[in-house]
């Protein structure tokens, strides 16, 4: 479901009845005599939609975590929000840029259309940009030659269906940076990716797969995504790359989340995405 058009059309619709009826109709009502209902509902709704379309294209949009691909970052249920200006202006619906500001950064937390089918959003982590070659080995992340270190931080558990999950957590810091820095989980008794599980992709002759890892480099104007939860995710080791204009925005903020509601903890609720 396309909530934009949707959101585009319900706005319209209000707007343009709003305005025929200022413009035309209200003139011949006799004086006193009641608005039409909806006449009164299409007045009533038009700058609610308008405000909420416009905040929604241009400023921020709210999406919620289905998965367990960004643990521990972000859990299933949370509610986050994402940044839609910060690498762009884009026409609302279509999500062409027509005004660039900034490009995806590595370590930044990134909400993009799916490759594989573009109306449905993903959301992971940029490890690679256009020209980086992006290599694992091992469970260690090494970009244009420089690892990524990781610190251990213990573990992580949680639940998935009816299994019980335990990470191994770390503190891996982007490039190497220790201002850049971000917490990863991974499961010590999975391989680094399973190369009987990667579909054909564009750019797939730019990648090297074993049971130890890959090794890709990325193409110019596409960005390589991995999630958090390492041996969790299905990302950009099995689909491939993501090009810019698939980009939607990046997450900076989680805003709600009913676990954190249901036990007055709030550990979650506010806090900012890494």
């Amino acid at each position: 479901m396309n909530f934009a058009l949707i959101l585009f059309v319900l706005t319209a619709v209000t707007g343009v009845i709003w305005l025929i009826d200022r413009l035309a109709f209200a003139r011949s009502r006799a004086e006193g005599a009641r608005e039409p209902v909806w006449v009164e509902y299409s007045k009533s709704f038009f700058p609610v939609l308008l405000v909420v379309f416009l905040l929604r294209s241009f400023l921020a949009e709210p999406f919620k975590i289905p998965s367990s691909s960004m643990r521990p970052t972000l859990e299933v249920g949370d509610f986050i929000l994402v940044n839609k200006f910060v690498y762009g202006i884009r026409l609302p619906i279509i999500e062409q840029k027509i005004i660039p500001l900034s490009n995806p950064a590595r370590g930044d937390v990134v909400v993009f259309r799916y490759p594989l089918n573009p109306s449905q959003d993903f959301i992971k982590r940029v490890i690679g940009v256009g020209g980086d070659v992006v290599e694992y080995r091992d469970k260690r992340l090494t970009v244009n030659g420089t690892p990524w270190p990781q610190q251990s931080d213990g573990t992580y558990s949680y639940l998935e269906g009816l299994r019980f999950e335990t990470l191994e957590r770390s503190i891996e810091r982007t490039d190497g940076d220790a201002a850049r820095s971000h917490t990863i989980g991974v499961n010590t008794q999975a391989q680094p990716v399973y190369p009987s599980n990667v579909r054909p992709f564009s750019g797939r002759e730019n990648c090297d797969y074993n049971e130890r890892g890959f090794k890709c480099r990325v193409p110019s104007g596409h960005y390589f995504m991995m999630g958090d939860n390492r041996d969790n995710s299905d990302d950009s080791r099995y689909w491939g790359f993501v090009p810019d204009d698939h980009v939607r925005g990046r997450a900076f903020f989680i805003w709600f989340n009913w676990d954190d509601i249901a036990s007055f903890a709030f550990k979650r609720v506010g806090s900012g995405i890494r």
